[in-house]
């Protein structure tokens, strides 16, 4: 897929008192009511000042965190230091001030997934969700491989487009299917079993690709390697296919730990009992080198158990990529995390809002949300 067969906002006809349904993806993370990283937010502002400026009543839906309870209060809080922008607490009342919205305002509608019906696509549900626009654009690409009511259901009721950061993020990982050469794709992470399909596709287009995270422990496993007791695919997984591969390239050192100790040990150094917790410094020169022999950089997902704390090294390759004269796309929640912490957004080609959507829009080249915007 490219940006090229979505109908662009640009093609909306836009103009005073126009209703929109705008989709958006505000999962974000909040403490003590505050916005914590906004990075998602600001990459939907571009939208949301074109709906202003062509003085649209935009209603916003969203949803926050895996939990239903989760309020959008905070980003409310936050938006409406740049926007004109109400509260719903939930669809009913929202349904009643969608009528009172003035043009070039906002509605937001608390967490769409406490309503009955959004996750489950409901025809019914989607209907109802439809009356309140003329029309219909989705901005939440993080959320476009999902097919729920409020992402792919709405598209059979109203006229349905594409906003900014949808179309940029289409345009930018469309360039990885046929990057500029040598590329050097980076995976991280865990959960393999979602992951291999992806990994088998970049392994046989790009000159080399670096496996680390738990995706590795995976990798040494098949090959016989004692991994002791670190986090592996809970799936089995017939991995001869790439643990083969002459271009896969895996960790040549990490950090274990053994009871309350940590140390740096070789694949043949691990015992059982230990866990291999993040890569390790010959891994970072080695990295150092693959970066800076490349053109074109694609990573997703971190080298360590990061949200445990191991993220020294995740951090040094962000530094290193960032550092480099290769184009770099990124894109993952840890991945995010680590260039954020570090202030190094600007330094990179593009960085992904997706997660999930950015490796499955990668493996397919479309998302289930993408395919209802497509010009017919």
């Amino acid at each position: 897929m490219r940006a090229s067969e979505l109908r662009s906002i640009d093609e909306a006809q836009l103009s005073d008192g126009t209703r929109v349904l705008l989709r958006l993806d505000l999962n974000i993370p909040c403490r003590n009511g505050v916005v914590q990283n906004d990075y998602r937010i600001k990459r939907v502002f571009p939208t949301l000042r074109k709906l202003a400026k062509s003085r649209c009543r935009t209603t916003i839906l969203s949803h926050l965190g895996a939990d239903v309870g989760e309020t959008l209060r905070p980003v409310f809080e936050y938006l409406k230091k740049s926007f004109s922008i109400s509260f719903a607490p939930d669809l009913a009342s929202g349904e009643q001030q969608a009528a009172l919205i003035s043009d070039g305002n906002f509605l937001l509608i608390e967490n769409i997934r406490r309503e009955s019906g959004e996750m489950e696509n409901d025809e019914t549900f989607a209907k109802r969700l439809s009356t309140l626009g003329h029309l219909y654009i989705n901005d939440a690409f993080a959320v476009s491989h999902r097919a729920h009511a409020s992402v792919v259901g709405v598209s059979k009721f109203l006229p349905s487009f594409a906003g900014f950061l949808v179309l940029d993020e289409v345009r930018e990982l469309s360039i990885s299917f046929d990057p500029p050469r040598p590329a050097l794709f980076i995976l991280g992470g865990a959960k393999f079993e979602t992951k291999l399909p992806l990994l088998l596709k970049f392994l046989d287009r790009y000159d080399r690709a670096f496996v680390g995270g738990a995706l590795a422990n995976d990798i040494f496993k098949a090959r016989g390697v004692v991994i002791g007791s670190s986090l592996v695919s809970t799936h089995a997984l017939n991995l001869k296919v790439i643990s083969e591969r002459t271009n896969l390239r895996t960790p040549l050192d990490f950090v274990v730990q053994r009871g309350e100790r940590h140390f740096i040990a070789e694949a043949l150094g691990v015992s059982e009992g230990d866990r291999i917790v993040d890569s390790g410094p010959k891994t970072g020169e080695f990295l150092h080198e693959l970066v800076n022999q490349s053109k074109f950089v694609l990573w997703n997902g971190p080298l360590g158990e990061y949200q445990k704390g191991f993220a020294a090294h995740t951090e040094e390759l962000a530094k290193i990529i960032a550092d480099g004269a290769a184009h770099s796309i990124v894109g993952g929640g840890d991945t995010i995390t680590a260039i954020e912490k570090l202030g190094l957004f600007d330094r990179f080609g593009f960085v992904s809002t997706g997660g999930g959507a950015m490796l499955e829009f990668l493996a397919n080249e479309t998302l289930v949300g993408l395919e209802v915007l497509k010009k017919s």
